[in-house]
């Protein structure tokens, strides 16, 4: 058997994991794998003899299988794949971001932090430092939450994401990834490798903002990724804009995107933006905000990341 040939597989007898009122809270038992390679763990997740899941960060799976949201029979690790903990910049400029890289490592990268500034927003703040150093874009990703940080961000720098399955590999747009609350495109033995980044011009500049209640460690009541490029007369001649937690995926916000092309930048036009990406929001009313609460917010959100962008955009040529 595969995973016997890269790392022996465990039968997890867990004790207690935590409680409740109602009781005691075991985290269910499953089987354990570590391939070392890609094809080794696509192997392993279409084996129809198991349910698998895979664990990258592990900080959002283990959660699931302990409160039995989600179940399992074989959980595959894949942080000893030396694919998927790739984190370079390409050839072109881009960047590779291996699926199980850490929120942490990210923003530790300057060239990162230079080229893809909204991508460094959004990893520091998933969780607390304690999290950043397991959790993953990629299984940020792959949670396909409507409130996940990272997706916005991805989007709006028009990300890649790089999947190996039984038949081979294939790409697609970030943009397509995510069909619906805690669901992806993936199918049974799908894995994300990594996820890809086409190169940004030098005057560019991009930032992400969240509203939450609290002032850390709390999940977005709305967010929202912005991406300007700016001509050699600092017109902008190229703009993203992508909101979260105000749909069942990420929006995109082409209204307010046409507003800005051929303007130049001033705080009018980021009002006006604001209040156009107002309207692609469809939100839902619940304990952590109403209807028009989080379309305020978009509005909000987008003035400001849009600003952010701008002078990003405009510090990288003086």
């Amino acid at each position: 058997m595969i995973a016997i040939q890269v790392a022996a597989i465990l039968r997890c007898q867990h004790s207690i994991v935590g409680r409740r009122l109602s009781g005691e809270i075991f985290l269910q038992d499953f089987d354990y794998a570590a391939p070392i390679s890609t094809n080794e763990a696509v192997q392993l997740l279409a084996d129809p003899a198991h349910k698998a899941v895979v664990m990258a960060g592990g900080t959002d799976i283990l959660v699931l299988l302990r409160e039995r949201r989600r179940r399992a029979t074989l959980v595959v690790d894949v942080k000893k794949i030396a694919e998927l903990n790739e984190l370079a910049m390409t050839a072109d400029g881009g960047l590779f971001l291996g699926a199980a890289v850490s929120c942490s490592r990210i923003y530790r990268e300057a060239a990162i932090m230079e080229k893809y500034a909204a991508l460094v927003d959004a990893t520091k703040i998933i969780g607390g430092w304690q999290i950043q150093s397991r959790a993953t874009v990629g299984g940020n990703l792959c949670n396909a939450s409507p409130a996940a940080d990272s997706i916005p961000p991805l989007a709006i720098y028009d990300a890649v994401a790089e999947i190996a399955g039984p038949k081979g590999r294939r790409q697609m747009p970030v943009a397509e990834f995510c069909s619906g609350v805690g669901k992806n495109v993936l199918a049974r033995g799908d894995l994300l490798v990594a996820i890809i980044f086409p190169p940004t011009e030098a005057r560019s500049g991009a930032a992400y903002q969240r509203f939450i209640p609290r002032n850390e460690m709390d999940i977005a009541v709305a967010s929202a990724a912005s991406f300007v490029e700016l001509d050699e007369q600092g017109i902008i001649c190229k703009a993203r804009i992508v909101l979260g937690a105000v749909a069942t995926t990420a929006v995109r916000a082409a209204k307010a995107e046409e507003a800005l092309l051929g303007q130049s930048p001033s705080d009018e036009l980021f009002v006006k933006a604001g209040a156009l990406a107002e309207q692609s929001a469809s939100p839902i009313d619940d304990m952590r905000g109403t209807i028009e609460y989080r379309k305020h917010l978009c509005g909000v959100l987008t003035r400001r990341t849009l600003a952010i962008a701008v002078e990003r955009a405009q510090a990288k040529n003086k």
